[in-house]
């Protein structure tokens, strides 16, 4: 592992090692700049003696692979997990501000703001696009690289589903002759739940679509994601981590990371200004050096690796910085009466689903023991220095921030498989990990 570094005016220098990086700290002839990757800053004069740095890049939907090669040796590897869930937090952020602004006496017309300028993404694929770029350019601005290389790829989808398509029958998907997509599942599954433990003996069953992904965060319409299932089968407490919905795993997968690159992979070479390579070059000089198919090896082999002494990979996930939901709600834990276990006030539920009393389910507050704890609302009044997997000094030793209890007062902290809570005023904060954190 190398540490970067900067000279006085903030330019990259040629990275060193991690016992000279720690003498310089020590001596007071440098000091840190940042933790991400770690950067020191020198405060004296020096040598600025560059090599020929390359950069290759194997870009993804998940994971981002980088390698920072010279003519002798892999100066830096590292391997990058993506921030899943955008298409979430966007319908959180949309339901907070329409909130906010049904709360205005009189909100002025938008109607002339709603144009998508030229070269415009989805907001999702925006943001995986500019994580590579951010991640990219953080890069350069601390390592000296002369040379970018980013792998690129275009996959055919529907050759990829029927490998004999062609011609018209791109225009024919397996849609075609019907009116909406929940009639194609409807007749797919021959207007009969999918459930093969289904109790529901009724001959006019109530069917309804269900997203098969729903608990991993995938709720694509595509076919092979939607199942029928009945009105029965499909019950709020069957979604849950013991129901069995839960779990499930669509027959067909999805193909969003061969679409995202599909989309932005000349948008990445034209922003960064970069050379480009393809798939097929990279895994034949892979197999040729004998390494395991990683994103790391991959980018290794994209910055023209060959006999080079290979540095221990780095590996990041990518985090959220910021969380806007300032309230949360804790449910009433009651005893059921059946099992005698402690189960939460939503699982014994009224079964009212709609205002159409045919569609009401069991009604299981019938079960209702002993309350154990009444439910509660805490609400978030200020937002606290310390954030969760910071890291921070106690008695000594290391931690990893949890999060902050008692208004601020207290601060639960890891370091290993059990945590502790301590007060926050024993505490001292190392660095903050704000959008990136090891693992």
């Amino acid at each position: 592992m190398k540490v970067c570094v900067l000279n006085m005016r903030g330019e990259a220098l040629m990275p060193t090692t991690v016992q000279k990086a720690r003498l310089l700290l020590k001596n007071g002839k440098a000091r840190i700049h940042s933790h991400r990757p770690f950067t020191i800053q020198l405060t004296y004069a020096t040598g600025e003696a560059k090599q020929d740095l390359v950069l290759g890049v194997d870009a993804g939907y998940h994971n981002i692979g980088i390698s920072v090669v010279s003519p002798t040796n892999e100066v830096f590897s590292s391997e990058i997990k993506l921030l899943q869930g955008q298409v979430e937090r966007n319908k959180e952020r949309r339901m907070y501000r329409t909130q906010r602004r049904s709360r205005l006496r009189y909100r002025k017309p938008r109607f002339d703001n709603r144009i998508k300028p030229k070269g415009w993404l989805a907001p999702s694929i925006q943001h995986k696009f500019d994580s590579h770029i951010k991640f990219i350019k953080r890069l350069c601005s601390v390592l000296p690289i002369t040379k970018t290389i980013i792998e690129i790829a275009a996959f055919d989808i529907q050759k990829i589903k029927a490998p004999e398509i062609n011609g018209k029958q791109y225009q024919e998907g397996e849609q075609l002759g019907f009116w909406n997509l929940r009639e194609y599942i409807l007749h797919r599954d021959n207007h009969k739940c999918q459930n093969p433990n289904c109790k529901n003996k009724s001959k006019n069953q109530i069917l309804e679509i269900h997203h098969i992904g729903f608990w991993k965060k995938d709720r694509s319409d595509r076919p092979g994601n939607l199942i029928t299932l009945c009105d029965k089968c499909h019950t709020p407490a069957k979604h849950k981590k013991k129901g069995f919905l839960y779990g499930w795993e669509a027959k067909t997968k999805s193909f969003k990371p061969e679409t995202f690159m599909s989309i932005v992979r000349w948008k990445l070479v034209d922003e960064l200004k970069c050379a480009h390579t393809y798939g097929h070059i990279t895994k034949h000089k892979r197999i040729g050096l004998s390494l395991p198919k990683t994103h790391y090896h991959d980018a290794f082999c994209i910055a023209g690796g060959e006999n080079q002494e290979r540095c221990k990979p780095i590996f990041f996930h990518q985090k959220r910085k910021n969380n806007r939901c300032l309230e949360k709600f804790y449910d009433a834990k009651i005893i059921d009466t059946r099992t005698g276990k402690k189960v939460s006030g939503g699982e014994l539920h009224s079964g009212r689903r709609t205002r159409n009393k045919n569609l009401n389910g069991e009604n299981l507050r019938k079960y209702r023991g002993v309350k154990v704890s009444k439910g509660r609302r805490q609400i978030r009044k200020q937002r606290y220095a310390i954030r969760p997997d910071d890291i921070v000094k106690f008695d000594g030793k290391i931690y990893r921030a949890i999060g902050v209890q008692n208004k601020g007062q207290y601060l639960k902290i890891v370091n290993g498989s059990k945590p502790i809570v301590k007060n926050i005023k024993y505490i001292e904060v190392l660095f903050h990990q704000k959008t990136l954190k090891t693992v």
